[in-house]
């Protein structure tokens, strides 16, 4: 092969190449957004839970993590990459937490989170989305001693816009480390539900 030839391969391959990128940036938009709406949180059952008031074994108390009620608020950056993904950092500020309940006492437990997710949203029919992926928690807020300052969670949620900038969703995230009694093995579960807006960006 010749040099010419190889230079004119070299051009034709150059120039494919630059088509592509600019073909897939030409579908890439970007539009910030907020979102807000209420938690209902509590911490699972662990290893030492007993849900039954008539426990055979009195001697140990019967402990119940009831479902708390909270709100968050926060930031997201919508980086779609095609008609049906879109890639979403966010930051948020999410109030958790549970209400302990025993056969001897009872207290409110309150732990509050900076969070960083990124999320993965797939959208139908330009109205339905699905959207999961991992969170960092990182604890800001506390009434109680946390038996970690940070935890590591999942989000699965499920969404529905009303307009290209308005849409409601709701959300279940579940945390991985133990967030009170380490030995017992009680994480955080968070179901969600609120309000988006996205901004038009031009």
């Amino acid at each position: 092969m010749s040099w010419t030839n190889k230079i004119t391969k070299g051009i034709l391959i150059l120039f494919f190449v630059f088509f592509g990128i600019v073909q897939a940036e030409a579908q890439v938009s970007f539009k910030p957004g907020f979102r807000g709406g209420a938690n209902f949180s509590h911490f699972t059952k662990g290893n030492n839970y007993y849900a039954d008031p008539f426990d055979p074994n009195p001697s140990l108390p019967n402990i119940h993590y009831e479902s708390k009620t909270d709100f968050y608020i926060g930031f997201y950056g919508a980086i779609k990459l095609s008609k049906f993904y879109t890639l979403q950092p966010e930051i948020d500020y999410s109030g958790q937490g549970s209400n302990y309940r025993s056969s001897t006492n009872s207290a409110d437990l309150d732990v509050d989170y900076l969070s960083f997710e990124v999320l993965n949203k797939f959208t139908f029919a330009d109205r339905i989305n699905v959207h999961f992926g991992p969170t960092l928690d990182f604890v800001t807020n506390k009434n109680f001693n946390t038996d970690a300052n940070v935890d590591m969670a999942f989000v699965l949620g499920l969404g529905f816009n009303f307009t290209p900038n308005f849409g409601i969703e709701g959300r279940v995230k579940k945390g991985i480390i133990p967030v009170f009694d380490f030995s017992d093995n009680h994480t955080n579960v968070v179901f969600s539900i609120g309000g988006t807006y996205t901004f038009d960006v031009k």
